[in-house]
């Protein structure tokens, strides 16, 4: 979105929070506050009616919490990009909301200084700021209990039907080709393009047209999206050889 600011729906239950929030958004020019929801009830309605560019969205809330407010969401408007607020970087929830969707997430807790500008990494889809996120999101994930991971499964299994974003009609893995699946296995362990490139002994450019068939295929959003997807398909447990092709 060159030139023009990202149309911000902030949602959260503590109205202190969404002022804090607000006033990070306003002292950046990339960023104007279309509106604000206290519930996952509110955001649905207001995103119909505002039609943001960016919703943020708190992950525990009464009624609806932003988990299934994603889910719905994504299923009803697939462009729209939602980044998760949560105060702790905990595999579980977050897990999930990449499987329905999200961006990825911001910290509550983070230094002001650096919440705008990690939040526009994550819509510019950054390499750097994908590359922290997926580096993130595999070492929490191979370190939780193997009954943990279960859950995960389970709770995204339970938005089959409707979610968007990777859950209804997600495409197996099987339409990638091997190279495609080697270069998602190492962007699910957080390696950048040049790392993989150097591995694979094939160029960065020819690594990013890679990655860039793999999300078409797989109609799925950024780099972060596609590491979440390789998670769960077991795509980590590929074994890399070095070689062209």
């Amino acid at each position: 979105m060159v030139g023009m600011a990202y149309r911000v729906l902030i949602v959260d239950d503590h109205p202190y929070a969404r002022k804090a929030i607000r006033s990070l958004l306003e002292d950046d020019p990339a960023f104007t506050v279309a509106g604000e929801a206290e519930s996952g009830e509110e955001a649905l309605q207001l995103c119909d009616e505002l039609k943001p560019d960016v919703v943020l969205m708190d992950i525990r809330m009464p009624g609806m919490g932003g988990l299934e407010a994603t889910r719905r969401l994504k299923r009803l408007y697939p462009q729209l990009r939602i980044v998760m607020l949560t105060v702790s970087d905990a595999a579980e929830d977050l897990f999930t909301a990449l499987q329905f969707g999200a961006q990825g997430y911001l910290l509550k807790n983070m230094k002001p200084e650096e919440w705008c500008g990690y939040l526009r990494a994550l819509l510019d889809e950054n390499a750097e700021g994908s590359r922290m996120i997926a580096d993130r999101l595999i070492r929490q994930f191979r370190e939780r209990p193997r009954d943990a991971v279960g859950r995960d499964k389970a709770a995204a299994s339970a938005g089959e039907e409707t979610a968007a974003g990777g859950m209804a009609g997600e495409r197996p893995p099987d339409v990638l080709t091997s190279r495609e699946r080697e270069i998602a296995a190492f962007i699910a362990e957080g390696r950048t393009n040049r790392e993989i490139g150097r591995q694979l002994n094939i160029s960065e450019n020819t690594v990013k047209n890679h990655i860039k068939n793999m999300l078409h295929k797989l109609s799925l959003d950024n780099r972060v999206n596609l590491a979440a997807y390789a998670i769960r398909h077991g795509l980590t447990n590929i074994r890399h050889k070095k070689h062209e092709k």
